[in-house]
């Protein structure tokens, strides 16, 4: 850990969803200034993964309603950042509404995501910080998946206890980033250069999606992630700390 969290709060938080819309699970990682962890998770069987997203970022909030002090919120979503930092004061503006006069989809949510950021008041700092999902980023990744096992229905330990005996290190966080920009509706899907799995510390290539999706689906601890060039498969590979298999 190379920069202080003294007297802050940090919470991770991520959603997950198979189908979009389709079964989902959200998690929250809550690392509070006492040395505490406290793990959170839930699902839905017909959600989407945008509303899974904030769902998290609420929930994660929402546990630390009594707790002042300074909290950043890790999560790897634009889509909750720049909702949340830039669009919903013009949203509110224009009672809600888009720049098209259409409906803003999950309204519901962000109006509550807003009363929890509002209810902290100016007096408590919150920031909120964004991190590249499955890129290695240990928090990042454990949120995923206990988010990924509630879209699956299936049981999740989660951990409630002290940070000294929490097996994730939760506080080791990749240098800042800018958060990146969304891509516009319409505009075509880049092409991708491979996709990569790692499963039981072995890293292989594949062509297409559901090649890789074949290894990975159901595998407890597997992660994937798709390349757009050889250098970012190559920094993909120094993230998860392996090399691909021949």
């Amino acid at each position: 850990m190379t920069e202080s969290f003294k007297d802050t709060v940090l919470i991770f938080c991520d959603g997950a969803c198979s189908g979009n819309p389709g079964p989902g699970g959200w998690a929250a990682i809550i690392a509070d200034a006492q040395g505490n962890i406290k793990e959170m998770g839930g699902g839905g069987q017909s959600t989407t993964n945008n509303r899974m997203e904030l769902t998290a970022a609420i929930k994660g909030l929402h546990s630390i309603s009594q707790v002042d002090g300074k909290v950043i919120v890790c999560t790897d979503s634009v889509y909750v950042i720049r909702g949340i930092t830039q669009w919903i004061f013009g949203w509110k503006k224009k009672n809600w509404k888009n720049a098209e006069g259409g409906e803003i989809a999950n309204q519901d949510l962000w109006e509550e995501l807003l009363q929890k950021v509002v209810a902290r008041g100016k007096s408590s700092e919150l920031k909120w910080r964004f991190v590249k999902g499955h890129s290695g980023v240990p928090g990042n990744e454990r949120c995923d998946e206990i988010a990924v096992k509630y879209s699956k229905g299936e049981y999740v330990d989660l951990y409630r206890g002290p940070l000294i005996k929490y097996p994730v290190a939760i506080f080791d966080l990749p240098d800042e980033m800018a958060l990146p920009e969304m891509k516009p509706k319409g505009e075509p899907k880049k092409e991708a250069y491979s996709y990569l799995s790692l499963l039981g510390g072995i890293a292989l290539r594949h062509s297409t999606w559901p090649e890789c999706e074949r290894r990975v689906k159901g595998q407890s601890g597997a992660k994937f992630k798709k390349s757009f060039s050889e250098q970012e498969e190559n920094e993909i590979l120094k993230a998860w700390g392996v090399k691909l298999k021949n």
